[in-house]
Formats: C-alpha cells, sequence, structure tokens
C-alpha cells in the first residue's frame, strides 16, 4: 500500500468512526425517546400529558431516520473503501476517491484546503494520520463536489454555497 493509500484509509477510518457514533447516538436518543413516549401516553391522563407523549413519539421517529441515514451511509462508505483507494496522478480529472488541494479566493484573499470527495460524508473535517494535517469531505451532491467534478490541476471553477460564489483553482491531486 502507498503513502496516499494509506493516507486515505486513514482518513476513511476517521470518516466510519464518525458515522458508527451518530448511528450509536442516535440509537440511543431513538430508545429513549421512544420509552418516555411510551410511558407518557401510558400515564396520559391530561391534554397536555397526550401532547407530550406525541412530542417524544415524534423525536423518536426522527431520531430513527437519523439513525437509519447513518446506516445507509456507512454501508455506502464500506462499499467504497473496498474498492482500490488508488493514486490520482497531476494530469488526472477530480474524481470520486480524489484528494484535492485546492486555492479559494475569498474577501480575506487566498486561502488553501484540503479536500476529499467521497460518497458520503459531505462537511466533515477529518484528522490525518500522526498529526497529518486535516481534509473536509466533499461528495458529488455537495456544490463543492459537483463543482470539482472533472477539474484538473490549474483549472479554476467557480462554486456557490448560501447565495455566495467564489472561485476555486485545483492546486494538486493525489
Amino acid at each position: 500500500m502507498t503513502a496516499v493509500e494509506r493516507r486515505k484509509r486513514a482518513f476513511l477510518d476517521g470518516l466510519e468512526a464518525r458515522l458508527c457514533e451518530t448511528l450509536q447516538a442516535a440509537g440511543r436518543a431513538e430508545l429513549s425517546a421512544a420509552g418516555a413516549a411510551a410511558e407518557m401516553q401510558a400515564e396520559a391522563r391530561r391534554r397536555e400529558d397526550a401532547k407530550e407523549a406525541a412530542l417524544q413519539a415524534r423525536l423518536a421517529s426522527g431520531h430513527r431516520g437519523r439513525r437509519e441515514r447513518a446506516l445507509e451511509e456507512l454501508e455506502v462508505l464500506r462499499g467504497f473503501a473496498r474498492k482500490a483507494l488508488r493514486p490520482f496522478a497531476r494530469g488526472e480529472a477530480v474524481a470520486l476517491g480524489a484528494l484535492v488541494d485546492v486555492a479559494v479566493e475569498g474577501p480575506a484573499g487566498v486561502e488553501e484546503r484540503s479536500l476529499f470527495l467521497l460518497p458520503v460524508g459531505a462537511g466533515e473535517e477529518l484528522h490525518g494520520p500522526d498529526g497529518d494535517g486535516f481534509v473536509s469531505v466533499a461528495t458529488p451532491a455537495s456544490p463543492v463536489g459537483r463543482a470539482l467534478l472533472g477539474a484538473r490541476v490549474g483549472d479554476t471553477v467557480e462554486v456557490v454555497v448560501g447565495g455566495s460564489d467564489s472561485e476555486w483553482t485545483v492546486v494538486d491531486l493525489c
């Protein structure tokens, strides 16, 4: 395994750990809210108690949805991680699995960022192995991922997030 593949694997392991934490936390919250709802429904004597029981049931449903999404994302990530995490050559186009360094022009000047284009985990910041900095996860569905897909080192793309646009230049790719 190359150094780039080891680095990518470490980032993937970090994202998998975060998704597992989300899955566990959502499961605990779902059970807690469902238990509270069941208890309140059993004891409901007044209209306010029934309203509170319904609220707890909705909370349980929301936590169940969060848990199910985390489980789906975890399965997608594990399937992706089983594939070879090949290094990208500088002349290749940005694609899923690429580590991309970009220069972002904003109101405060140019800022450099490192991104990992993955199928899930948009917006997560992952720390590298042995203190090797951090990367932000972008997905093909995110504005950043959509803009960068297909770009090559030296290309500048326009990224629109929250109504603000900025120029992102691909500096490196691996």
